[in-house]
């Protein structure tokens, strides 16, 4: 008897509202995963999950990465726990370097980690139970994302190239126009840096992930006390931005000024699809844009810029943490900005998109934990229609645009800053208000 009322109970656990969305997630995750699996090999290449599981013996592509995404997964575990696992991971990757050495195979590291997070969700299943289980199948499923989340836009990047044989360039960079063709402009600024600067920003642009490991880790800092998760933070609007923004990539599909124009310094690729040699040093002239055919290996990435998107973020959830944290998610932003433009991989116009582009998905992340509400609805609304407008005009006005840029490039940066605005004022209202301080009533008597 007590046997089946273990059971009914352990069965109303998992009918609650929570555990259900969670299960839900999950299958609809690995079937999107499955999907772009099926994708990838059709085009004669491994998917994400084959990516994923062949670096449990081969070469990470990113160490950092999996050690930032085993770093997410511990938020759940004690201290103690954490040392053993952070032993345990670099004690593999030592035995896997000896390997490598020994056969003269190239040297990284990173294994020892998705070793570990693997073997926390064998111990969830076989030692753990009821909350406690399910906690740390979150914190394993936490880290897991983040390194899926670069595999399958591995995978969405090769679907593009593939699937959209012409580009868009031409119309977004007459568009620019109305900004003054800022990574012509930003292109050049770091070529004249030297190497130093370039390299700096190379590093910054490449390890953003592991940035945004470090904001959510000061965000999940007491998950292991409270033994629950908050409502929001970083990774869940993270893992949506690069959930979505290939399903852009693929209908405004955009390669970039330094595959478009030339190759400039920083880079080859492209040369022999170019429209012309013009990056950074002459931005192109005003002409009527015409979609452009081009290879089947080049990303269509650019519309609108997940990196942006993905800085903005960390701007936006470092903003409560102390001082270094704050300062490092302005430097992040401000640095990937710079990278973007002046390695040529991006248009100004991309930018503005990508800004307007992450705090609506930001907002809407934050309205689906708080419920939605006439202000949330509000701004995701009008963000979402100001990128859709953003899109429609760099489609069918360019023209309008380079011609009248001090009309239409104020109106661009207005559009960005009425988002931020209205962000800005709306999140505000949703912070929990601190209860007034009780003074004491004065007493005459005591007087």
């Amino acid at each position: 008897m007590l046997s089946r009322i273990n059971g009914r109970i352990q069965l109303a656990s998992w009918r609650q509202p929570r555990v259900l969305l969670w299960a839900t997630a999950g299958v609809v995750t690995l079937a999107f995963l499955i999907t772009l699996e099926i994708a990838a090999r059709r085009y004669g290449l491994p998917g994400p999950i084959t990516n994923q599981a062949q670096e449990l013996i081969f070469a990470p592509k990113s160490g950092p990465l999996l050690y930032a995404s085993m770093a997410l997964m511990m938020v759940v575990l004690t201290w103690r726990q954490r040392f053993v696992a952070a032993g345990a991971a670099i004690g593999i990757d030592v035995v896997v370097a000896l390997v490598r050495w020994a056969v003269d195979a190239k040297m990284t590291f990173g294994n020892g980690a998705l070793w570990v997070i693997l073997g926390c969700a064998v111990i969830a299943f076989t030692r753990r139970s009821g909350q406690e289980r399910l906690l740390m199948l979150k914190g394993v499923g936490l880290g897991l994302l983040l390194v899926a989340g670069r595999k399958t836009g591995d995978a969405w990047l090769l679907i593009t190239s593939k699937t959209r044989p012409t580009v868009l360039d031409e119309y977004v960079v007459t568009a620019d126009h109305a900004l003054g063709d800022p990574s012509w402009v930003a292109g050049r600024i770091i070529e004249a840096t030297g190497p130093v600067g370039a390299h700096v920003l190379d590093w910054v642009y490449a390890q953003l992930a592991v940035a945004a490991a470090v904001v959510a880790l000061y965000q999940l800092r007491n998950v292991a006390v409270e033994r629950r998760f908050p409502g929001h933070h970083l990774v869940r609007t993270f893992l949506v931005i690069g959930l979505l923004g290939p399903a852009i990539y693929m209908i405004f599909p955009v390669v970039g000024p330094i595959f478009t124009y030339g190759t400039g310094a920083f880079g080859t690729g492209g040369e022999e699809w170019a429209v012309a040699n013009l990056w950074p040093d002459t931005p192109p002239p005003v002409s009527t844009p015409h979609p452009v055919l081009y290879d089947e290996v080049t990303p269509r990435n650019c519309m609108p810029s997940l990196h942006t998107a993905w800085a903005t973020t960390i701007f936006v959830h470092s903003r409560k943490g102390p001082r270094v944290l704050r300062y490092a998610g302005t430097f992040w932003l401000i640095a990937t900005l710079c990278a973007t433009l002046g390695f040529g991989y991006h248009y100004g116009v991309d930018l503005i998109a990508g800004v307007v582009f992450a705090l609506t998905i930001d907002a809407a992340m934050r309205a689906l934990d708080r419920g939605w509400d006439r202000s949330a609805v509000t701004l995701v609304a009008y963000g979402t229609t100001v990128f859709a407008l953003l899109l429609v005009s760099y489609r069918y006005l360019p023209m309008e645009m380079a011609g009248h840029p001090w009309v239409f490039g104020p109106l661009l940066l207005l559009a960005m800053g009425s988002v931020i605005l209205g962000y800005v004022r709306t999140t505000r209202l949703w912070e929990p208000k601190a209860a007034p301080v009780q003074r004491p009533e004065p007493q005459p008597g005591l007087v």
